[in-house]
Parts: C-alpha cells; structure tokens; sequence
C-alpha cells in the first residue's frame, strides 16, 4: 500500500494564535472610542474607520495601535492591512470580499493575527482554509449598521457553527442588543462583537460594564458593589 500524503503539508501556515474567547469585543469608528473603551477595560475592539482621508486613517490607526500596547489590549485593525503591517498591529480584521484583494501571506509574515468575517457555510470553510486566529459569525440578527447581502442566521445556526468551529475562536457579530447577549452567549461562542448596544446606549459606560458582565463574567475597574447599588446588576 502506498503511503498517503500529507494533507497537513498542502494547508498554509496558520496566521498567529489569539485568545481563544475573546470576550466582549466593540467594532468601532474612531480613536475616540477607542480610548474610552480601553479606560473602561475592554480588551478586545476593533477600528473600523469609514470616510477619512487617507492621513487621517493612516494617524487613527497608528494611534490605536499604541493605545493597544499601552493597555496590553486586542486592537484589530478593519481592512487596511497595509497600515496594520506598516505600525505593527496586534490583529486585521477582512471581510470576505476583502480576501482576494489582501496579501495574506505578509500579514501572516508580519505576525499579526487574522480575523474573517463568515456570512454561510460556504464562507466559513473558505476561511477554515486560510487558518486564521478567529472566525467571525454572522450576521445574527438583523442589522442597521451595515448593509447585509446575506440573510440574519439566527440562534441555532450560531450554535451549530460553533459547535463545527471549535479549532478556532469564534465571535458573534450582527445585530447583537445588549437584551440578546445572554441568548448569544449561551451558544457558547468565545466572543461578542457589537456596535449600537454601545455607541448609541443613552449611558455608554454603564451600557459597556453591563457587558462585560455578560459576557465576561466581570464589571470593569471591579464597581461589582456600586453598580448593585445603582441596579445595574438586576
């Protein structure tokens, strides 16, 4: 009988590991929210920067980048790969139409991590394939922040993808309001992505401890007791 081949010798080289449940993890537009996000002990975000010039982009970034390493903090960088490379970025988050466009292997090289957003089945093994450090999932629920060509894959598809993913960390992403989390997390996926439940909460840093909570198990700066008193916590 002849000796099989190698699969694990065809497969491209896994792009640098990541926590495996990233927790909570904010996708936002600006440094601005990064920096408040950071000082209220998030730990995970992403910069999604949208209509900027590019010297604009380019400073955003390269300041998000170094509030990151101050707060010893996951800070993704959405699309511009470039950029991540150029300062150093902890991670790059693509979306599948970004994938043909973005050298993969020399954001692999650089050492940086790869986040891929999912939106199918389909999807979600063409980004197996390229071994990224997490998966995103979505969209959940249906959603105004972004316009989707998909349709919403609701509760039990996320659990499903999850339970078939459980190699690499996976987040949750799509619609997701801070009343849904408990139901989202349930599913046993290692991360949350969100971007209304907190930019447009009418308190943003209570709307952000409460998620934490959430999703990590955690009120942030340790206000367990303050916010019992002010019924956070109910």
């Amino acid at each position: 009988m002849k000796n099989q081949p190698d699969i694990s010798m065809c497969l491209p080289a896994p792009f640098a590991p990541t926590e495996h449940r990233l927790g909570l993890y904010p996708v936002v537009d600006s440094l601005t929210w990064i920096e408040r996000l950071l000082e209220a002990g998030v730990r995970t975000l992403q910069l999604r920067i949208k209509d900027q010039t590019d010297e604009q982009v380019e400073k955003e970034i390269q300041s998000a980048i170094a509030l990151g390493r101050q707060y010893h903090a996951r800070v993704f960088i959405n699309d511009y790969w470039r950029l991540a490379i150029k300062h150093q970025a902890y991670g790059v988050h693509l979306g599948q139409e970004d994938l043909a466009s973005a050298d993969l292997n020399a954001i692999q090289q650089a050492g940086l991590r790869l986040g891929i957003s999912t939106h199918d089945q389909v999807e979600l093994a063409r980004a197996k394939s390229l071994r990224p450090s997490y998966i995103a999932l979505g969209h959940i629920f249906p959603t105004t922040t972004k316009k989707m060509p998909s349709s919403p894959q609701g509760l039990d598809a996320l659990k499903q993808q999850v339970a078939s993913t459980a190699e690499y960390p996976t987040v949750a992403i799509g619609g997701i309001s801070l009343e849904r989390v408990p139901d989202v997390v349930a599913t046993g996926v290692g991360g949350v992505a969100l971007v209304s439940a907190i930019t447009q909460a009418q308190d943003w840093r209570q709307a952000t401890a409460r998620l934490l909570y959430l999703v990590e198990g955690k009120i942030a700066e340790g206000k367990i007791a303050e916010e019992q008193d002010r019924g956070l916590l109910c």
